[in-house]
């Protein structure tokens, strides 16, 4: 009897999405199944260094790679969410932090009795109440503690982290090849489709090696080799609402302690990033084309380092958008080969891990049931696209209109999920996420206000908490917050005693 099983994978291309893939592949798969990467050094990578969502964690649980391996082998830091400035008006600052805010009351959440104490001015802002957001620009962070009492906001730590994307996938790589993955360095010069079906039989590189697969892995960048350039299947443009196109990469010099927390400061033409990690600081400028020159983004980018630029800026072009189908016959797309949504919100690595996990979870026999395919390309068009409208949401909410660039995201139409989406929270707070998608209700809530988009009421179940009770609710919560942040160590101090990197060449 014919065995049913994919027993031989081949991925193309490497990097951050090459590696991740090949090392869950080794992880979860058993040792029947040949694992196969297929990359050129002389490509190379788009990482510059890299912020994450709390996410990336339940991945490295999977590979059993814990916090301290991970930090030392990256030059990391920790990330306890997105400092926001000058994007709802110049001299706007605010705080996406992961985690919690307050804690719900019954069937409601924190910020709907918010909502009423704020109003009537008995409350501080939205961040006092969580605290991530009160940690991160003081600079503070641990780990969840073992010993918190239940309930403590430090019993449950929400982080992510920063890093440096070319060393993660040199440490997966070495992590994969030790479960029995082969790498080969080479170039693909052709892929050789079967007549019968269209499927990818083989790849054929420019030494003139041939490697055949059963399920090909498309990780080669925006190219696309097989899901593109060999299948065609097409890609869906988000530039309408996402109208960034290109960015400029530059690490400079550490000048000071790493902040815990990624810096995003809005621009005339765009936005730029600042990862702090334990070597130096990763900054880049995301900005449209159409609304400055590569030269004055250039001007600008380094204009705003914090220390000496470590070389010249790095251009990367791109359109965002998603591939309509992120799996097609016998390949699967991931990274920026299956989409980009720009590095906003830092999704970019939480899109390979969602991808690398929904095709363990829909895993083909040889057969590939289009059933699965289906499935598989739904779930992905649904993750892209409410992102996509969260990303939108940073743009498109701001009162600036000092710029043809914030003149143009403050008047553009936006999809419809997301109009309704703020049409709900400005009548009375509400919001509900839908299904599984990424973001949940404390994410959306923390940028719409900070984005100024003001509740004009809240649900009517908080005026059954009597007013006394209300303005004593938030000084308590406010309290608990402040006070937990006092017994957390400096972000810098929790480095040095448990995860300091070796020294090694940058």
């Amino acid at each position: 009897m014919t065995d049913p099983r994919i027993r031989n994978i081949v991925i193309v291309g490497g990097g951050t999405a090459g590696w991740m893939a090949a090392a869950a592949f080794a992880k979860v798969l058993d040792a029947g199944c040949s694992i196969r990467l297929v990359e050129s050094e002389e490509i190379g990578t788009v990482g510059v260094g890299e912020g994450t969502v709390p996410h990336l964690k339940l991945f490295n649980n999977l590979l059993g790679i814990d916090d301290v391996e991970f930090v030392r082998n990256t030059q990391g830091t920790f990330k306890l969410g997105v400092q926001f400035n000058d994007w709802g008006r110049l001299g706007d600052s605010y705080v996406h932090g992961f985690g919690t805010i307050g804690h719900d009351v019954g069937l409601l959440p924190f910020h709907q009795y918010w909502i009423k104490a704020r109003q009537a001015g008995k409350a501080d802002e939205i961040g006092a109440y969580s605290l991530n957001t009160v940690a991160a620009p003081r600079g503070r962070f641990m780990p969840s503690a073992s010993d918190a009492p239940p309930g403590s906001p430090l019993a449950n730590v929400a982080y992510a982290y920063h890093f440096d994307a070319g060393r993660y996938a040199r440490f997966l790589r070495g992590y994969a090849e030790q479960r029995g993955v082969r790498r080969t360095e080479g170039k693909v010069a052709q892929t050789v489709l079967r007549a019968a079906d269209g499927f990818v039989e083989a790849i054929v590189l420019e030494s003139g090696e041939r490697i055949e697969g059963e399920l090909f892995i498309d990780c080669s960048g925006f190219r696309g080799l097989l899901i593109e350039q060999a299948l065609h299947t097409g890609y869906l443009d988000f530039s309408h609402w996402l109208p960034c196109d290109r960015a400029l990469a530059v690490a400079c010099e550490k000048v000071g302690p790493p902040t815990p927390y990624t810096r995003s400061s809005a621009r005339p033409a765009g936005w730029q990033w600042r990862i702090p990690l334990q070597h130096r600081t990763g900054n880049g400028y995301v900005y449209s084309s159409a609304h400055v020159s590569d030269d004055e983004a250039a001007t600008t980018l380094l204009g705003h380092l914090d220390g000496a630029p470590m070389g010249e800026p790095r251009l990367l072009r791109f359109t965002t958008g998603v591939r309509r189908q992120a799996w097609s016959r016998n390949v699967v797309a991931l990274g920026l080969a299956g989409g980009f949504l720009e590095p906003l919100e830092s999704t970019s690595i939480y899109m390979i891990q969602s991808g690398i996990t929904r095709l363990l979870n829909l895993f083909p026999r040889h057969d590939f049931s289009p059933v699965l395919t289906e499935r598989y390309n739904a779930q992905s068009r649904f993750e892209y696209e409410h992102i996509r409208d969260f990303l939108i949401l940073h743009y498109h909410a701001t009162e600036r209109d000092d710029t043809p660039f914030w003149n143009q995201c403050r008047m553009m139409s936006i999809p419809p999920p997301l109009a309704d989406n703020i049409r709900l929270f400005r009548d009375s707070g509400r919001f509900f996420r839908d299904g599984e998608e990424m973001f949940a209700t404390p994410s959306w809530v923390q940028v719409m206000l900070g984005q100024r988009i003001a509740p004009k009421g809240y649900h009517p179940l908080v005026d059954q908490m009597p007013d006394a009770e209300l303005a004593g609710f938030m000084a308590s919560v406010s309290h608990v917050v402040a006070s937990c942040v006092e017994v957390m160590p400096a972000h810098q101090a929790f480095i040095d005693r448990c995860c300091t990197a070796p020294a090694m060449v940058a």
